[in-house]
């Protein structure tokens, strides 16, 4: 019993970040505070009203405690520490990944593309993007408008003669002169105003070089000017939520019996870039400050980036300790951020729309939780389970001809898929093609060394037949841990159509055919299904690297020094592949021995 009135007589009164831990020595709860004995007094007082903050204190058997300088770094470590343990009982945001950019490059002849990650290339960066989807479909518009090159270095590099992409008029052929360096140029200034939200004056540059190719009885190029235009007037037309804002991210939030949904408009140059809805894992009985406080931390100092942050944040509601939020993501951006509240205007016009996504979100989620709740609740009374289904596992084989086999494992809690917990293992050791050995495999990758019992799955289902359940049911034979779980065979029908599938129970041997619209078979379905996806998805990565590696990674001696500077003094792979033992050994830092061994691996001798 953790003897808390002792332990309050050591906490000094300063900011700090405070852990709470478990009897399995689990971080169960991260917070910070001004004053960190009156903020952990308040757990341990006689009358606490919140059952959340009852059931905390129940499993705590320590607390521990880093004093900070300020406020603001223990905002700023209680979101590293949180990122860190994902302690149960705090908020937690499961999207952290990082926002594509267009990139147009510094090059002699720019290319434009999608970037996602740190900004290691010179050029100009436009965004953030909400998705890739959105990039996109910004760099089709923009290929169509101004014929800017796509290709990668190498591919542009390696040309002798146009590619497709000039036949269809969506590049203007830089690579091999089909363009002048003034006028490709032209084309890379429009676009990086186009993508600044300068549109009137790319339209007026356009409508400029139009009249002067008529007066020059140009009629061919005034004829394609003309179509530009046109292109980029349906755009203004369709960019219909637009404003005199330049930079700013908009916090739509609704929070509806469990279920919270945020909604983000991202605001950048004047224009609405897209949106992204985003719902954070909520314990019970959570205010809606402390959810939308642990978001804006989560989101800007994490997933977001310091060069992605906005001039400005607007929110729909007051928030505590606002001041030392905004000072947290200020100085983790390097630059003022403003938080606001909008309630007229222009600001307020965009809020309602955040609110109105985010309101739409929170309903379709409750929706497909109950769905899902169904099916559990289906399921547990199929297989007569005396306790709620919490953890189920399933397992996936993929390849090709016995080639690039992957396994695949993709977990579903209680609320449905569990992303963080999928697993793919590349299958090495057995006879291509051999699904019960590639499965044997993934099963004592998962569970060999298994220590962690809260981890055991409630039922581990099997994508096959009887004979792969057969392999399950044998790696399970030896199986130390007293919580079994349950293995269930899913076969396909005769005809492999979705409905028609054979759950084979391996511990009564019973086979259980449900109808096509059992909600306990739909759960079924959803799980394997989603294991299909995810090892054909990573067999598909592994097969396309192998197609398209480089015969030089082949060639012992030849490290990626030796290999950047064959491609750049020979043009790229093409280049190499073509080069005399003469040509090769004329490379800086490639002696002959070297060339002909480049040589012997390029052609297969």
């Amino acid at each position: 019993m953790f003897d808390a009135k002792s332990f309050l007589k050591s906490v000094p009164r300063q900011p700090g970040v405070y852990r709470m831990i478990n009897t399995a020595d689990q971080v169960i709860y991260v917070g910070k505070a001004k004053d960190l004995r009156a903020r952990l007094s308040s757990y341990f007082r006689a009358n606490v009203d919140s059952i959340k903050t009852r059931s905390l204190v129940n499993q705590i058997a320590q607390v521990e405690y880093t004093l900070t300088n300020s406020e603001t770094e223990a905002l700023i470590l209680e979101n590293n520490l949180i990122k860190q343990f994902l302690p149960r009982y705090n908020v937690l945001l499961r999207d952290d990944k990082s926002y594509p950019y267009i990139l147009i490059s510094a090059h002699k002849h720019p290319r434009i593309s999608s970037h996602r990650g740190p900004r290691k290339i010179d050029g100009q960066y436009f965004g953030p993007y909400p998705n890739a989807g959105a990039v996109w479909q910004s760099l089709k518009t923009l290929q169509k408008i101004f014929p800017i090159r796509q290709c990668e270095d190498g591919f542009y590099r390696a040309r002798t003669r146009p590619c497709l992409q000039y036949q269809l008029k969506l590049c203007s052929a830089p690579c091999v002169g089909k363009i002048s360096d003034e006028e490709y140029q032209q084309q890379v200034k429009l676009a990086s105003l186009f993508l600044q939200g300068k549109d009137q004056q790319v339209l007026d540059d356009l409508v400029q070089q139009m009249t002067k190719a008529s007066e020059q009885l140009a009629f061919e190029q005034a004829g394609q000017l003309r179509d530009k235009i046109i292109a980029l007037r349906k755009i203004q037309e369709q960019q219909s939520v637009s404003g005199k804002h330049d930079e700013m991210d908009i916090i739509g939030f609704a929070y509806s019996h469990g279920v919270a949904a945020v909604h983000v408009l991202f605001v950048r140059e004047q224009k609405v870039l897209g949106s992204k809805a985003y719902f954070p894992k909520v314990p019970a009985d959570t205010e809606e400050t402390e959810i939308l406080s642990a978001f804006l931390l989560q989101f800007y100092l994490d997933g977001y980036g310091a060069q992605q942050m906005p001039r400005e944040i607007v929110l729909a509601q007051a928030l505590p300790e606002l001041d030392a939020v905004a000072l947290a993501i200020s100085e983790v951006a390097g630059r003022k951020v403003k938080i606001t509240y909008a309630q007229r205007g222009e600001k307020a016009q965009y809020l309602n729309l955040a609110q109105k996504n985010a309101q739409l979100s929170c309903e379709n989620k409750k929706s497909l939780a109950q769905k899902m709740v169904l099916r559990y609740q289906q399921l547990q009374q199929l297989l007569q389970l005396t306790e709620p289904i919490n953890r189920m596992e399933c397992f996936d084989i993929s390849h090709t001809m016995g080639q690039a086999t992957i396994a695949s494992c993709v977990v579903f809690d209680g609320q449905g898929p569990y992303k963080a917990e999928y697993r793919r293992y590349n299958v090495t050791g057995i006879t291509g093609g051999d699904d019960y050995a590639a499965m044997q495999f993934a099963l004592d990758k998962r569970y060999s060394k298994l220590q962690d019992t809260d981890k055991i799955p409630d039922i581990i289902l099997i994508d096959g037949g009887q004979g792969q359940l057969n392999i399950a049911i044998e790696q399970f034979s030896q199986w130390p841990h007293s919580k079994m779980p349950l293995l269930i065979g899913v076969a396909k029908g005769t005809s492999r159509k979705p409905g028609l599938e054979t759950l084979i129970l391996a511990q009564t041997g019973r086979s259980i055919n449900l109808p096509e619209d059992a909600p306990a078979l739909h759960l079924i379905q959803q799980i394997r299904d989603e294991a299909h996806r995810f090892a054909i998805t990573g067999h598909r990565n592994k097969r396309g690297k192998a197609l398209i590696k480089s015969p030089l990674e082949s060639v012992k001696g030849i490290g990626e020094k030796r290999r950047q500077a064959l491609l750049q003094y020979l043009g790229g792979l093409q280049g190499v592949m073509r080069a005399s033992i003469t040509e090769l050994s004329s490379v800086p830092g490639i002696s002959k021995g070297q060339a002909e061994k480049i040589y012997q691996a390029c052609h297969n001798k």
